[in-house]
């Protein structure tokens, strides 16, 4: 996806934000919108099920995986995406565009 189209996917979701909390707020109201859930990947060799996401108190997105009866939440700018994202995937891209 181009620069150009991020750039107006993130003005998109920050329209009305004064802040980086509510522009982080307003990334994540996008994904959490957006992101077809649940979705598999590989996250240090082990296959894991994205579940959900969440906007953490520190104004961050984290993916929440799990495998079997183990859960994790991972920095959605760490999470590895699979060879055919989900739907929506492009929002974290945009995102992490953002987060630089």
């Amino acid at each position: 996806m181009s620069a150009a189209r991020l750039d107006a996917m993130v003005e998109e979701a920050t329209v009305d934000c004064h802040d980086e909390d509510e522009r982080a707020s307003g990334l994540y109201t996008m994904i959490a919108d957006n992101l077809a859930l649940p979705f598999q990947t590989v996250v240090l060799g082990v296959d894991v099920t994205v579940e959900d996401v969440d906007l953490t108190g520190r104004g961050e997105i984290v993916a929440l995986c799990s495998r079997g009866q183990f859960r994790q939440p991972i920095s959605i700018l760490d999470l590895p995406l699979p060879v055919q994202p989900p739907e929506g995937a492009e929002w974290i891209d945009a995102y992490r565009r953002w987060a630089g």
